[in-house]
C-alpha cells in the first residue's frame, strides 16, 4: 500500500504568506530582519493534520490566512507617515502570477502613492505602473475604478466625476480596482500613500 507522507511543516505558512505578507508594500524596500514564524507545540493534543485538502486542513489554512492578512495589513496601516490604507484588487490577468506583478507594481509606484496622498484619481499613473510591471497587458482591454467609480474603460478615459472620485480617495481607506480583461488571474494587495511625513521620518533617521 502506498504510504502517506506527512505535511511539510511550512506548507500552510507558505501559502498564507503568499496571500498576505507577500502582497504588501510600504515603499518597495525589504529588511534583512523580516521574519515570519508559526510555532506549534502539540499541547492541544489534536490529531495531526497531514493533508490541507481535508476539512481540518482547509480550516487550518483559512485560519492561518486570516491571521496573516490581519497582521500584514497592520504593517501597512502603521507605515511611516501613512495617511491612507490602500487596497488594490487586480483581476482578469492571464495568471495569478501576472495579477501579482501588476498589483505590486501599482503598490510600489512612488507616483501612484503620492497621487493617493493628494487624493488624486490619476488613472495615468496607475496604468503606467501596470505597463512596466512585466505582466501581460493589452491597454485596449484595461478597466480601472477608483473607489467604485469607473475611470477607464477599454483603455480609454471616461468622463467621470473627478470631484466625487477625489472625495472617495480622500479617506483613510481607499480602493483601486483593475480588470486587465485577459484571463482569470486575480489578487488583492495592500499599500499606503507617501506623505510629507514619510520623507521627514526617513530623512531624519540616523544609522
Amino acid at each position: 500500500m502506498p504510504q502517506s507522507h506527512p505535511l511539510r511543516s511550512d506548507t500552510a505558512l507558505r501559502q498564507a504568506a503568499d496571500r498576505s505578507f507577500h502582497c504588501i508594500s510600504i515603499d518597495g524596500d525589504t529588511s534583512t530582519n523580516d521574519t515570519l514564524l508559526v510555532l506549534a507545540n502539540g499541547a492541544a493534543g489534536n490529531t495531526p493534520i497531514d493533508d490541507l485538502a481535508t476539512p481540518a486542513g482547509q480550516a487550518l489554512l483559512d485560519g492561518l490566512i486570516a491571521v496573516c492578512q490581519y497582521l500584514a495589513q497592520a504593517i501597512v496601516r502603521d507605515g511611516e507617515g501613512a495617511t491612507r490604507f490602500v487596497t488594490i484588487k487586480v483581476s482578469g490577468a492571464v495568471s495569478a502570477a501576472d495579477a501579482r506583478l501588476a498589483a505590486l507594481s501599482i503598490a510600489r509606484s512612488s507616483l501612484v502613492k503620492t497621487a493617493l496622498f493628494g487624493a488624486d484619481p490619476n488613472w495615468g499613473r496607475v496604468l503606467c505602473a501596470i505597463g512596466y510591471s512585466g505582466a501581460t497587458v493589452d491597454p485596449d482591454r484595461v478597466r480601472l475604478n477608483f473607489g467604485g467609480i469607473p475611470a477607464l474603460e477599454n483603455g480609454l478615459p471616461l468622463d467621470f466625476d473627478e470631484q466625487a472620485a477625489h472625495a472617495l480617495l480622500d479617506q483613510p481607506a481607499v480602493t483601486i480596482e483593475v480588470d486587465l480583461g485577459l484571463g482569470t488571474g486575480t489578487i488583492t494587495a495592500w499599500t499606503c500613500d507617501f506623505s510629507y511625513d514619510y520623507v521627514k521620518i526617513n530623512a531624519e533617521y540616523r544609522t
